[in-house]
């Protein structure tokens, strides 16, 4: 395992596997999205090792669907050390999972990111590039965004606009926006304050923090793969391949 890098913003990582993974039927009839396997590894372990490369050392994971299995591949890793968030159930959305994940993070700030997650990082490992952009008294959260150009398989409009401080705003509607989010954040605890109970998208946290100028953004400098089909694994085992 790699040595903590003390100059990370936190060592605890949420990692968000409790989706249904409808858009990648049939290969999720079985199993759950997170084991489905790109370029000869489950795509929860393309997270998991990036997280280990950068050396964090702890990770929250949550399940709903097929969470047995999920389970079970977690404990044949070595790292990071893992605890499971079980939302058995009720499936709560990315907001709330969060909320119901908190006592067992315990940090402030805290990664998260998603467990379909794949991409190649740029000169810095997204994780310190992200720890070097954080500043508490100014941010809630800090998102990892990526411009079209760096973005294979994606065929959306985009998410967001950075002003020149890297604030950001949402796209509006009927119209394109530059940047694409990847799924990798930086959160605080303030945050999630005063959140909904039950199942919400972090969207409504995000837009608080929008309005009260504390959403801020950078642009991811490597390249992110979009695998959210069973049509984008092949093109992206091919890019990865050639590295």
């Amino acid at each position: 395992m790699t040595k903590l890098d003390r100059s990370l913003a936190s060592d605890v990582a949420m990692v968000l596997a409790a989706g249904i993974g409808k858009r990648m039927r049939p290969l999720t009839a079985t199993r759950p999205k997170p084991l489905v396997r790109v370029n000869g590894r489950a795509l929860i372990d393309h997270s998991l090792d990036k997280l280990v490369e950068a050396g964090v050392s702890r990770a929250v994971v949550n399940v709903h669907y097929l969470p047995g299995q999920i389970e079970a591949h977690l404990a044949q890793r070595s790292a990071p050390a893992f605890a499971v968030s079980d939302e058995r159930e009720a499936l709560l959305e990315t907001g709330g999972g969060m909320v119901k994940a908190l006592p067992l993070i315990a940090a402030d700030p805290f990664f998260c990111l998603n467990s379909d997650n794949v991409w190649l990082d740029g000169p810095q490992n997204v994780f310190a590039a992200l720890s070097a952009a954080w500043d508490p008294a100014q941010m809630d959260a800090l998102l990892l965004l990526v411009s079209h150009a760096r973005a294979f398989n994606y065929t959306g409009r985009g998410d967001f606009h950075l002003d020149p401080l890297g604030r950001i705003s949402r796209r509006k509607p009927g119209r394109v926006a530059p940047f694409i989010y990847t799924g990798i954040q930086i959160v605080s605890q303030r945050l999630l304050r005063d959140a909904p109970q039950g199942a919400f998208s972090t969207g409504v946290l995000w837009d608080r923090a929008i309005a009260e100028g504390r959403l801020y953004g950078i642009s991811h400098n490597g390249l992110w793969f979009e695998v959210g089909a069973p049509e984008m694994i092949a093109p992206t085992e091919a890019a990865l391949q050639r590295g």
